[in-house]
C-alpha cells in the first residue's frame, strides 16, 4: 500500500535529524541518539521506517500508463516523445536521482540495535535490501552501468559522489545478492492485503530481474556479456520453480469473465495477485482507469492496434492469422469464437455499462475516445459514475502468479531445456483459463509465420515464438511491453504502422456489438442525413483515413514518422549530471 508523501517526508526529515542535530544542554541526551534509538531500537520503528521504501513502488496508475506511453501494440492521441528525433534528449532526461538509495542504506547501516533480536533486524535488512535491489534493477535499465552504493554517501564525500559508473555486471550480481538474502530473511510468506512485500513476492522480483537481463546479454551481443546469459535465465528459472514450489498461488478462475475480474476487483484476488497497489476508501486512495481510458481529453486515448488484436488465437487454439481472410474480417466477426481474454481486454460483442448500478446498457467502441476501434477495458469498471475523475475502487496489480509461469516457461525455453510438463504446467494453465481447448499439453512445432514477418523476424524456435504471444496478450497495459521489447532487441517493433478495423466501405453505417443498431459511420462526403445513435467519423483528412481510401483499414497518424535508433536501449544521463561529474561518460548515441 502506498503511504502519502507527508508521512515519508516526516521520516526522511527525522532521519536528517539523527546526523545534523545537537544540544547545547550536555547533561541531556543529544537529541540525534534519542531519535535514533526510537527508530532502530524496536521492532515497531523499524517497521515504521520500512514503510517509506514503498513509495520507490509504482504508484496507482503507473502500471497501466507505462504501456499507454509506449509500446508497440497501442496509438495514442500523439507520438510518443522518446520515438520522435529531437523530443527526448539528455537536455531535458530525468532519473539520476539517489535520494531513495540514501533512505535504504542508511536503514541498513543503522539497523544493528541489540535491543531488537537478530532474526527481526534480519527480517527488516531484508526488506531493506530488496528495495535497494529494485531502485538499483530500475536504474540499470535506464542507464547501463551506473555507480553502485551500499551505504550512505556523506554531503562532503566527494570521491564517492563524483565516482565513476560501476560495471553492469557487478551492478546485476549486487542486485541478485541483495535479493537472495532478503528471500532467505524476510519472514512473512503471505500477507492478506496484498501490498506488502513477503519472501514469495522477492522470489518472483528474482525471477522478473534475471530473465530481463538474461535475455538482455543474449540478445544485445554488443554488449559484449553473452557469457553469462545462460546463469542468469537458470536463476530466473530456479527463482519462478520457488515460487510455483511454494503452491502458494494458482491461477485464478476458468470461465469467460475470471481473467477480467483480476483487475475490475477491489480487494486484490489472493489466489493469483502477489502484490498490489489498493484502494481505500478511507484514506481516499482511488485509481482514475475510467477516466483515462474512456474521456477524450484526460487520457492519451490508448487504442489496441489491429496488428496486435490478429494475435489472438481461435478459441480452438487455432490462429486467427491462418484463416483465409482474416484481415478484411469485420470488426462484429473478428470478436468471435476468440480467446477470451479478446473480449476482456476490449469492448467487444457483449460489453454492458451502468449508470449509478442501473440501466445496463449494450455499448459498442465509443469514437469520441478509440481510434482504432479496439477501446481498452481491462482496468475499467463498467459503471459511467466512473467516469469523470480519479474515482475507480479496483486495485491495480503489481505482481501476480501468470507472470511467474510465464517467466519460468521463457527462462526455460530460452536455455532449450522447456519440456511438454512445463509447458502444459504454465503456459497451458494460462490458456485454459482463457478457454483455449487444444494445444494445452505439448510443445507448439511450427513457427507462426505472422508473428515472425510482424513482430520477432529472427525468432525460429516455436516454443519461444509462442511464450511471446501469450506474454503480449497475458500481461497486456500492465506495464512489461517496453521492458520486453527492450530485452529482445525488438525496440524498432516501436514504429509499427498504427491499423485499426476494417472498414468495408464508407458511407455505411455499422453494429459493431451485435445489438441491432448502428454504432458508426466512416465518411468522406458528410452524409445528408444522419442516424440517431450513430457517430459519424470523417476519414477524408490525414490524420485518420483508411488504407484504400473507400474501405479498409483505419490508420492513424500514417504520416507521422516514429523514429527509433538501437542507442534508445539505454537512457542519456542528464547533462546536468554530466557537467558535475567529470566521471561520468555519456551513453553511446546521446
Amino acid at each position: 500500500m502506498r503511504k502519502n508523501n507527508l508521512i515519508q517526508y516526516l521520516l526522511i526529515l527525522g532521519i536528517s535529524l539523527l546526523t545534523f542535530s545537537c544540544t547545547k544542554n550536555l547533561d541531556q541526551q543529544p537529541e540525534s541518539t534519542a531519535t535514533k534509538d526510537a527508530i532502530f531500537g524496536s521492532e515497531s520503528g523499524l517497521s515504521t521506517y520500512a514503510l517509506s521504501f514503498y513509495d520507490m513502488l509504482p504508484s496507482i496508475g503507473d502500471p497501466f500508463r507505462t504501456d499507454c506511453n509506449i509500446s508497440d501494440y497501442g496509438a495514442t492521441s500523439s507520438i510518443p516523445t522518446y520515438l520522435t528525433s529531437n523530443g527526448y534528449t539528455a537536455d531535458n532526461a530525468t532519473g539520476w536521482d539517489w535520494t531513495n538509495l540514501r533512505n535504504v542504506n542508511y536503514f541498513i547501516e543503522n539497523c544493528t540495535n541489540t535491543a531488537v533480536s537478530e532474526s527481526v533486524r534480519e527480517n527488516y535488512i531484508g526488506i531493506a535490501r530488496f528495495f535497494r535491489a529494485y531502485f538499483y534493477f530500475d536504474k540499470m535499465k535506464q542507464f547501463g552501468d551506473v555507480p553502485w552504493y551500499s551505504t550512505p554517501i556523506a554531503s562532503d564525500d566527494s570521491t564517492d559522489l563524483y565516482k565513476p559508473r560501476d560495471s553492469r555486471t557487478l551492478i546485476m550480481d549486487s542486485i541478485i545478492a541483495d535479493l537472495e538474502y532478503a528471500g532467505q530473511h524476510i519472514t512473512t510468506d503471505q500477507e492478506s492485503t496484498r501490498s506488502t512485500i513477503t519472501k514469495w513476492v522477492v522470489y518472483g522480483y528474482l525471477s522478473r530481474f534475471c530473465l530481463f537481463e538474461g535475455t538482455f546479454r543474449k540478445y544485445h551481443t554488443s554488449f559484449g556479456l553473452t557469457g553469462g546469459a545462460d546463469s542468469l535465465l537458470q536463476k530466473a528459472a530456479a527463482a519462478a520453480d520457488t515460487v510455483i514450489q511454494s503452491g502458494a498461488y494458482s491461477i485464478y478462475g476458468s470461465d469467460s469473465t475470471s481473467y477480467r475480474t483480476l483487475f475490475t476487483s477491489s480487494a486484490p484476488v489472493t489466489s493469483e495477485i502477489m502484490l498490489a497497489d489498493v484502494t481505500s476508501s478511507a484514506l481516499s486512495v482511488y485509481n482514475d482507469a475510467n477516466w483515462y481510458f474512456n474521456s477524450s481529453t484526460y487520457g492519451t486515448r490508448f487504442s489496441f492496434i489491429k496488428k496486435f488484436i490478429n494475435t489472438y488465437l481461435n478459441i480452438d487454439g487455432s490462429r486467427f492469422t491462418d484463416k483465409n481472410g482474416y484481415d478484411t474480417i469485420p470488426f462484429i466477426r473478428e470478436m468471435q469464437n476468440r480467446d477470451w481474454r479478446l473480449q476482456q481486454t476490449v469492448r467487444g460483442l457483449n460489453y454492458t455499462v451502468t449508470s449509478n448500478g442501473a440501466n445496463p446498457t449494450k455499448t459498442a467502441p465509443d469514437f469520441s475516445y478509440v481510434y482504432t476501434g479496439y477501446q481498452p477495458i481491462k482496468w475499467v469498471l463498467d459503471d459511467t459514475k466512473y467516469n469523470n475523475a480519479a474515482l475507480n475502487t479496483n486495485s491495480i496489480s503489481l505482481m501476480r502468479y501468470a507472470e511467474i509461469l510465464l517467466n519460468y516457461a521463457e527462462a526455460k525455453a530460452e536455455l532449450g531445456t522447456i519440456t511438454s510438463t512445463d509447458w502444459a504446467s504454465t503456459i497451458g494453465k494460462i490458456r485454459a483459463r482463457a478457454g483455449i481447448t487444444d494445444g494445452l499439453s505439448n510443445l507448439p512445432t511450427v513457427v507462426d509465420s505472422y508473428l515472425q514477418t510482424n513482430y520477432y523476424p529472427d525468432i525460429t524456435d516455436p516454443t519461444i515464438m509462442e511464450i511471446r504471444r501469450e506474454r503480449g496478450i497475458e500481461l497486456a497495459l500492465e506495464g512489461f511491453r517496453f521492458a520486453d521489447l527492450v530485452r529482445w532487441d525488438e525496440g524498432a517493433d516501436l514504429t509499427n504502422t498504427w491499423d485499426g478495423m476494417y472498414v468495408p466501405s464508407v458511407g455505411t453505417p455499422m453494429d459493431l456489438n451485435g445489438d441491432g443498431q448502428n454504432d458508426v459511420c466512416f465518411y468522406i462526403t458528410a452524409p445528408t442525413t444522419q442516424e440517431t445513435g450513430v457517430s459519424y467519423i470523417d476519414v477524408s483528412g490525414s490524420s485518420i483515413m483508411l488504407d484504400n481510401k473507400t474501405y479498409g483499414h483505419l490508420l492513424w497518424l500514417p504520416n507521422t514518422s516514429k523514429i527509433w535508433a538501437d542507442y534508445k536501449y539505454l537512457y542519456p544521463i542528464p547533462t546536468t549530471v554530466l557537467q558535475k561529474n567529470k566521471y561520468l561518460v555519456q551513453n553511446t548515441g546521446w
